[in-house]
């Protein structure tokens, strides 16, 4: 049996400090906030103690050999009612792990459901609850109709008033077990750091995966919640005020959480399909967001020369990539650096992702015609000193754009282009005038996202040649002795080997020689190549630099990015 390695020996509590871990235990379950009280570091330390005091064993599952084949001997409504797991065997009884060293009753419930001896251990709450998700699948409990135990809706309050009509698919989705399961599947999510749910309904049932760091990872889920897809969705449709009995078009909605104390905004995405409604909800825990240049990865010299970007009195400044590569971060980011009580900021945005504190956010409507450019019109009426503009889309938002900046307004927006220097002749084939772009454009920011090495377990090593692309920065390596690090995967990163992402940037700031060139139509790679000699650093490059400071992968540049 693998034991919690302590590095000392744990306090023996007393008779009155056993009363306050065994009355925190019953209040939530935890000894976190009874630890202080105890006088103990943390959580782990004060389940140590009362372990000692008890005479239990605390194991580490992270590392113990758990023997699975006992689940099917097992009755697992026992695991969920009363958060316990069986790990092995031992001379005839069954090792049954809790995370409460106090219920006598689970022990009793086992050996009388079993009819064999039980040997208790104690394990830590996050470990205990791990086991169980990963080996019965997310709201497992909810599938065996375990409602009755927990009353508290998985931590999750839905903050808009919910309205539902008398159909059968309303009183199913307003069931207690479906109610618990969709909190637990977008808790979960939550907690696990989710940009985007995706529910997916195939032909051998549903499939649950999450959007971790940029890559999509599957959720195990219980065979049994096949039977509830239908009321599934239609709890979901409740939630983001859809049209429950609508299942032939797409529709879009919003729905507004509370979880574990934090506001959270879903935007939720239905569209049908060959097997039923898929689903994709963007997550947007505004808690978790740090919306600060420096916050978001950038590196010292560039983020020194986009401030003189953004603070310039008019123009326009452009941030490119692909969705989902951190162009809104980047802006809010720049927003919230220049706002003061002397400007005025007006946002256009489709959708407004995060609300901001002291800059005006307008929400697109295409369907009563409050456009990108019809927005745009009417924010110049209510004398902004900066604008946002979500995205250039058509060729009326990029000419009303420029005419802003040219009467002297501060504009930010967003392009999808490959690279930094593809921004002027997308605007060109948009249909605006080169020498209108080559005059207002003053900086264009390429971003991508790359994940973050989890510093847990990440190794160095010695790659050979062949592991390398021909353009990777050997002999800035040698001449720096630094270490290139690759991912290992342990339990703080779920395995994954990454935690966290970061930016790599590409910044273009205009000179008199790329003016020029776009005015004069000239292609991308010309412009790119007179940035470069101005001193831009690729995306590319920037990669590499990250890889040299131990940041990211090899594999993990070649990803997002490609050769110059």
């Amino acid at each position: 049996m693998t034991s919690l390695d302590t590095a000392k020996e744990p306090l023996v509590l007393d008779a009155r400090q056993l009363r306050i871990a065994r009355e925190a235990q019953a209040d939530d379950g935890r000894l976190d906030r009874a630890a202080a009280e105890l006088g103990l570091p943390s959580e782990d330390a004060a389940l140590q103690a009362v372990c000692a005091t008890l005479g239990l064993e605390l194991v580490d599952l992270a590392n113990y050999d758990v023997d699975l084949s006992l689940l099917h001997e097992f009755d697992v409504k026992l695991i969920h009612r009363y958060s316990i797991f069986p790990i092995g065997r031992q001379d005839g009884s069954i090792i049954v792990a809790t995370k409460d060293p106090f219920d006598l009753h689970a022990l009793d419930a086992v050996g009388a459901s079993t009819g064999v001896g039980v040997t208790p251990v104690v394990a830590a709450p996050d470990e205990l609850n791990k086991l169980i998700k990963s080996n019965l699948g997310v709201g497992a409990e909810t599938i065996d109709g375990l409602m009755a135990q927990r009353e508290d809706a998985g931590g999750i309050e839905v903050l808009d008033e919910l309205e539902w009509d008398q159909s059968e698919d309303a009183a199913m989705a307003q069931e207690a077990s479906v109610v618990r399961l969709v909190n637990e599947i977008l808790s979960e999510a939550v907690e696990a750091r989710t940009s985007d749910i995706h529910l997916e309904c195939q032909a051998k049932g549903m499939k649950l995966r999450y959007r971790i760091d940029g890559v999509l990872q599957r959720q195990p889920l219980p065979p049994e919640l096949n039977r509830f897809q239908a009321a599934i969705l239609s709890r979901l449709k409740i939630m983001a005020k859809m049209n429950i009995a609508e299942k032939r078009v797409p529709q879009d909605g919003r729905i507004k959480l509370r979880v574990s104390g934090r506001e959270v905004d879903i935007r939720v995405s239905m569209i049908p399909m060959l097997h039923g409604e898929g689903v994709v909800m963007r997550v947007l825990d505004k808690d978790k967001m740090n919306f600060s240049l420096k916050g978001i990865g950038m590196d010292e010299d560039i983020y020194n020369q986009f401030q003189k970007l953004i603070t310039l009195p008019h123009g326009i400044i452009l941030v490119t990539g692909p969705t989902g590569s951190g162009k809104t971060t980047t802006l809010y980011s720049a927003l919230n650096e220049i706002k003061n009580e002397e400007n005025k900021i007006i946002t256009t945005e489709d959708p407004i992702e995060y609300q901001l504190d002291g800059i005006n956010q307008i929400q697109v409507h295409h369907k009563v015609g409050l456009t990108f450019a019809a927005s745009l019109r009417a924010i110049l009426r209510h004398d902004p000193d900066v604008v946002l503009v979500g995205e250039i889309r058509d060729q009326e938002t990029a000419e009303n754009a420029i005419q802003a900046s040219l009467t002297g307004h501060l504009v930010f927006s967003t392009l999808h282009t490959n690279d930094a220097a593809g921004a002027f002749m997308r605007l060109v084939d948009m249909g605006v005038e080169p020498f209108l772009v080559s005059s207002t454009v003053e900086g264009v920011m390429a971003q991508r996202l790359v994940r973050t090495l989890c510093r847990e377990c990440c190794e160095a090593y010695e790659p050979s040649k062949d592991e390398l692309p021909d353009d990777f920065p050997m002999d800035l390596m040698r001449e720096q002795g630094a270490q290139i690090f690759r991912p290992v995967g342990c339990r703080a990163c779920r395995n994954a080997g990454y935690s966290g992402r970061v930016g790599l940037y590409e910044l273009l700031r205009a000179n008199e020689e790329i003016r020029n060139l776009a005015t004069e139509r000239m292609s991308s790679t010309i412009i790119k190549k007179a940035a470069i000699k101005a001193g831009m650093q690729s995306l590319r490059h920037n990669g590499w630099k990250k890889v040299l400071e131990g940041r990211t992968s090899v594999d993990e540049v070649l990803r997002v990015s490609k050769e110059d």
